[in-house]
């Protein structure tokens, strides 16, 4: 049987916090191993249980969840973190991705939207809400018009273009493999090539680049 998906929740509003326990604990496939109220704790708990995936608000006293995802990913850098937020900002999403956060989420998104991105995020995938991936790949063609993108960093082989395309689609690491009946490690070393040679790090990154380049449409 595989092991569920151990998560913890972060949230200063003890009621929100424990209803988000509750569903998250009614899920077969996932397990709430903890629960912080603030950042400290957060560091502190996740350091001492190690959790697969760590749901983390914002605004919390003290030191907010932007900040506090930045320090924990350093120390901890398998722990996928999953923002959960009311604030709908490009800045905060651009603050949460740099800060090496897999996922950014509105606390009015559905409940199979929250669920969707704990998965995504245990994957060690990119989850974005759509209205703000939206939000993300407009700004990056606005960069593109404007000319603020470098166009000399296209120097993909058609292979690790084909492989960019699937990644933008959401493909995971085995089902390209599948498709091109390669190796889940050679798709990864490509992975790894993709990135080094554009110079991106972030599946996020990784995707707008795609669009960008015409490899996938909105």
């Amino acid at each position: 049987m595989t092991e569920p998906i151990r998560v913890l929740v972060v949230d200063d509003h003890t009621l929100f916090r424990q209803g988000i326990v509750a569903l998250l604990d009614s899920q077969p496939d996932i397990v709430v191993v903890g629960q912080a109220s603030e950042a400290q704790g957060a560091m502190a708990a996740t350091l001492r249980l190690l959790p697969d995936v760590l749901l983390m608000d914002v605004t919390m006293p003290g030191i907010n969840g932007l900040d506090a995802a930045g320090e924990i990913k350093s120390r901890c850098p398998g722990v996928q973190i999953l923002i959960l937020t009311i604030h709908d900002r490009e800045d905060y999403l651009y603050r949460a991705l740099r800060a090496g956060a897999s996922g950014y989420v509105l606390k009015g998104a559905d409940i199979h939207d929250l669920l969707a991105a704990v998965r995504t995020a245990y994957r060690g995938e990119i989850y974005l809400y759509p209205s703000l991936a939206k939000k993300l790949v407009g700004e990056y063609l606005r960069q593109a018009r404007n000319g603020e993108v470098d166009p000399t960093r296209d120097r993909l082989s058609e292979r690790e273009r084909e492989i960019l395309q699937l990644i933008a689609e959401g493909k995971t690491t085995a089902e390209i493999a599948a498709a091109l009946v390669l190796s889940p490690h050679t798709i990864q070393s490509h992975r790894d090539h993709i990135m080094a040679k554009l110079d991106l790090h972030t599946k996020a990154a990784l995707i707008k680049y795609a669009i960008a380049k015409g490899l996938i449409e909105l």
